[in-house]
């Protein structure tokens, strides 16, 4: 006879059993991290190597994620894929990739993102359109491509999509779009984690706040000249841990959020921001 703790339509594992470094361990798990090639999809993947996942680094920059993945080591293993996240064709091909390849799919991180800056009164409408393609169409078809997969395979499985700060507050002047997908990242995570969750599926958002990738490093060779050092200097000091984020920061996180240590986190967001949003 079942009781209310494990009902006969539940779908989420009792894992109390387990010891914490089975809890933590990605051992036999298929990982797709997109935006994988640098930044913080890049130190994801380290991190889920580490823990035993075999991943795929899927970028629409081949090269650096065919480099990138020769990078990592440990008892997982590493390969790349090409991927442009506006095209729903590439991201089927590379879910079907997985399941080809590897017999299964279980985690799908959805980082890929673009962050112009262009203030409001003087956004293109092909810049709005092109923000809200890659950084909240992209995930949408993420998900739903990893979905179908994990459904079909019966196994459950993970998706975690990259939210940020500016998806709880705007984030100043010139990200209106930038604010708006991340914004509409939340919702999306919430809808998902109810559609998919009775297939044993678990949807989580991160949210990150400023964090010292490649993409904002390497913004500008000069950070004095164009600003940006100031900026984070201020961002440092507005944040209660006083500092801004690097991106093994953020995968750590995100390897609990899809870790077993999780099994009963759904639908909800977890902010890696060094207390920046209690600031208000």
């Amino acid at each position: 006879m079942s009781t209310p703790a494990q009902s006969s339509s539940s779908v989420a594992p009792d894992v109390s059993d387990r010891s914490l470094e089975e809890l933590l361990a990605l051992t036999g798990r298929v990982a797709v991290i997109t935006g994988g090639a640098q930044g913080i999809g890049l130190a994801t993947a380290r991190r889920f190597v580490e823990a035993g996942a075999t991943v795929v680094l899927a970028d629409r920059n081949e090269q650096g994620a065919a480099e990138a993945a020769q990078t990592l080591t440990g008892p997982g293993t590493a390969s790349s894929r090409a991927l442009d996240v506006t095209d729903p064709a590439q991201i089927a091909a590379t879910a079907d990739a997985a399941v080809a390849e590897f017999g299964r799919l279980d985690i799908w991180i959805n980082n890929a993102g673009i962050f112009p800056s262009t203030p409001l009164l003087d956004v293109p409408d092909d810049e709005w359109d092109a923000v809200l393609r890659v950084n909240l169409r992209g995930m949408f078809l993420g998900a739903r491509e990893a979905g179908r997969r994990m459904r079909d395979l019966g196994q459950g499985g993970v998706i975690v999509n990259l939210a940020s700060t500016s998806a709880h507050a705007g984030f100043g002047p010139g990200f209106v779009h930038y604010t708006s997908s991340k914004h509409g990242i939340l919702g999306l995570t919430k809808a998902l984690a109810i559609e998919l969750g009775p297939h044993g599926v678990r949807v989580l958002a991160v949210s990150p706040q400023l964090t010292l990738t490649e993409g904002i490093t390497g913004a500008s060779t000069d950070f004095e000249e164009s600003g940006l050092g100031a900026v984070l200097e201020g961002l440092a000091a507005r944040t209660p841990l006083g500092r801004v984020a690097v991106p093994d920061d953020i995968a750590r996180v995100i390897l609990f959020a899809v870790s077993d240590l999780a099994t009963f986190v759904s639908g909800s967001n977890i902010s890696a921001d060094g207390g920046l949003l209690a600031v208000g």
